[in-house]
């Protein structure tokens, strides 16, 4: 692609009410972005293209994009990839609203592998943790490439579990790439460029803002045959990409953990509504081997929509007008922050199932004795109860 034909796809980016759906419109009808702005008026208007919109074709300003070519230019690994090149994802294209610009640095070459996605919390529990690394490290050796967020937490030992395995992972930001957010992700996101590949919707030079990260959540669904979550709360932004998967007729996984787990309660909630109930790699790699076979074969991916229809209607209401049970509902909130530091970082290393004396030890890098009065008085409030295994959470 040359210069002007980035910079003519940047221009329409950018113009007022034209997105994903409208630059689909207009470049089945013309074919190459050059004849987009070529167009007469008449031939505009041809496409069924309002008369507002063709005046804003016919008088666009040109984007000046000498910093997007700058950093072209200073790497082999960086790439800008529009909808009329080879590069950009067939599944992402299925989907509505899906980014007109796409910024990588890595192996772009990756976008078209089977993916699935992995998400869940940015404080996992130990078991979540082992969890998402085992998880991400098998379906990784399996061929998979394992796509997520780069956020703290399951994503993060997602995509290091799976460049550990010598697998392949896509990170997609919620900020420009000139620029790694969480900082302490600087050393990950240096391996994945690596051995991977980190893209983003997002301009160079975009900052970390909020709203930026749900919206960011949409393509890492929309580039997976499906989503496995792990650990994650009622409130969470991983149940937002759970429902963009849905939406998109991707499949939903999700891994149960202890009713007493908060942290297990959106996994739950994803379950009841129709999500797939995983508790190993080979449950998810028997449900979308098909998929991933199909992708790689032909192209494309056929998904297989039951499970998504399913998901769907439990989300509405019945013939009855019941209400549907909400996601976004608010958890009870307990007195955790009344704990003091070294009683709340050792309570984060006890399990929902039994933690042993020694594991805790080894976790918390202090001795028997140092732990036995907190394990004491956590137990006396209520927050563990000890057995035979050893150490129990109960909330």
């Amino acid at each position: 692609m040359n210069p002007l034909q980035l910079q003519r796809w940047f221009t329409l980016s950018q113009l007022d009410r034209v997105g994903w759906a409208t630059s689909q419109k207009l470049l089945d009808h013309f074919k190459t972005i050059d004849e987009v702005f070529e167009a007469s008026e008449a031939d505009l208007l041809a496409t069924g293209a309002s008369e507002a919109l063709c005046q804003r074709l016919l008088t666009a300003e040109p984007v000046n994009i000498d910093y997007e070519l700058e950093w072209l230019a200073a790497d082999s690994s960086h790439h800008i990839v529009t909808p009329d090149q080879s590069s950009y994802p067939r599944l992402l294209k299925e989907c509505p609203g899906a980014p007109i610009i796409l910024y990588g640095k890595g192996d772009i070459s990756l976008l078209h592998q089977p993916q699935i996605a992995i998400v869940g919390t940015r404080n996992p529990t130990p078991a979540g943790k082992l969890a998402a690394k085992d998880f991400a490290a098998e379906m990784a050796k399996q061929g998979l490439v394992i796509t997520s967020g780069m956020a703290l937490g399951i994503d993060g030992i997602a995509h290091q579990a799976a460049l550990s395995s010598g697998g392949a992972t896509i990170a997609v930001a919620g900020t420009g790439l000139d620029r790694v957010y969480p900082a302490r992700h600087k050393q990950l996101a240096h391996q994945i460029v690596e051995q991977g590949l980190i893209i983003s919707e997002f301009a160079l030079g975009t900052p970390v803002r909020g709203i930026n990260f749900p919206k960011r959540n949409r393509i890492i669904s929309g580039l997976s045959l499906g989503v496995l979550v792990i650990e994650a709360a009622i409130k969470s932004g991983s149940l937002i990409t759970a429902q963009m998967a849905v939406e998109q007729s991707r499949e939903v996984f999700a891994l149960p953990g202890s009713v007493n787990n908060t942290l297990a309660k959106g996994c739950h909630a994803l379950i009841k509504q129709g999500a797939h109930l995983v508790e190993t790699a080979d449950d998810v790699l028997q449900q979308i081997g098909w998929l991933a076979q199909a992708q790689s074969d032909k192209g494309e991916s056929q998904q297989n929509s039951e499970s998504a229809e399913a998901f769907k209607a439990a989300k509405h209401p019945d013939a009855n007008g019941k209400k549907e049970a909400s996601l976004a509902g608010a958890s009870p909130k307990n007195a955790i922050d009344s704990l003091d530091e070294e009683s709340l970082n050792l309570l984060r290393q006890i399990d929902f199932c039994y933690t042993s004396l020694d594991l805790l030890v080894e976790r918390c890098e202090k001795s028997v004795a140092d732990l036995s009065s907190k394990l004491l008085t956590l137990e006396l409030d209520g927050w563990i109860t000890s057995g035979a295994g050893g150490y129990q959470r109960q909330k």
